[in-house]
């Protein structure tokens, strides 16, 4: 057996069991991955891919066990270039970013211009998907680290940290009814307030979606939500054409940029909530991602993520 092999099988097992999508990101043949499984489950002596004719359709019980040994072989392979790397190239490399359109758009714009004051030579990428789109980048090492809602928390594999807590801001136009109650009123606005007009918030996968749901659910409300989007900037472009009022992050809304809005903060009725970061088990960081993680929440030293996360790291 040999790491061709187990590349080969780590890829076929990302790919969804798909030979040709496989063979297409390694480079090579389809018939050429599918001869070096053959060999390999022959040299092992067990089936560790599910058939269907020659269609691989999953893994086998042993071959799940495998597939977990091999992932963790090819996690400590890439770990020695990034050691080597780490010592040669001490400032230099890439860091892919996975992230919320919020996160790129609000919170991003504060971190990155410093870090590549900081960090000239290495080059920055951003991926932007749903929570769980993001959770599969990283444990698929397609980005480094990925920035979103508490739901990374509960993802095996990931370890998160925690970024910054937000709360939601109902934003509404200038003119709009609410735009009448007094700071007090404003401040203990209720449920019912809000379910009296017609509601755009984030798509259920998206920036706590969950809370707002269940804030309703709970009362017995059923709000009329007549749009839902995948990032604040468009729920806002909605509010201004008044087709409703909006539910966002509160992060998304700062008044000298929305000029055209009003924002009440609706903690409250929503919850607070915490954008984590995201990280691959038993990754090897390079001192840009510790400086990069610092420069996102200032309480994680590298000493604090050493306490909380069990990572190879080279002083």
């Amino acid at each position: 057996m040999n790491l061709q092999q187990f590349r080969f099988i780590r890829e076929t097992i990302r790919r969804n069991f798909n030979l040709t999508e496989a063979s297409r990101i390694l480079f090579t043949s389809q018939p050429g991955v599918s001869k070096a499984i053959i060999e390999f489950e022959d040299e092992l002596g067990i089936k560790v891919f599910e058939r269907h004719g020659k269609r691989i359709k999953g893994l086998t019980k042993p071959g799940a066990a495998v597939a977990g040994i091999i992932d963790r072989i090819m996690r400590e392979v890439d770990n020695l270039k990034k050691v080597s790397d780490e010592f040669a190239r001490r400032d230099e490399g890439s860091l892919v970013i996975g992230c919320t359109h919020t996160q790129a758009r609000y919170f991003l714009p504060k971190v990155i211009p410093e870090f590549r004051k900081r960090f000239p030579k290495v080059r920055v990428s951003l991926a932007e998907g749903s929570p769980s789109q993001l959770a599969n980048m990283v444990l698929q090492e397609q980005a480094d680290l990925a920035l979103a809602t508490e739901t990374l928390a509960n993802v095996e594999g990931l370890t998160t940290l925690p970024c910054y807590a937000w709360e939601h801001t109902l934003v509404v136009p200038p003119d709009h009814p609410l735009t009448s109650l007094t700071s007090t009123q404003a401040k203990n606005i209720t449920l019912e307030q809000v379910a009296q007009y017609p509601i755009i918030t984030y798509d259920r996968a998206f920036t706590g979606r969950n809370s707002i749901d269940s804030a309703f659910a709970s009362k017995g409300i059923v709000p009329d939500i007549v749009l839902e989007a995948l990032d604040a900037d468009v729920i806002k472009t909605y509010v201004d054409v008044e087709m409703g009022v909006g539910i966002i992050a509160g992060v998304a809304f700062d008044p000298r940029r929305d000029p055209g809005l009003v924002g009440i903060p609706v903690g409250h009725l929503f919850g607070e909530h915490v954008t984590r970061i995201g990280l691959k088990k038993g990754m090897f960081l390079r001192d840009y991602v510790y400086a990069f993680l610092n420069m996102c929440a200032p309480n994680l030293t590298r000493e604090n993520i050493d306490s909380e996360v069990t990572f190879d790291s080279v002083e």
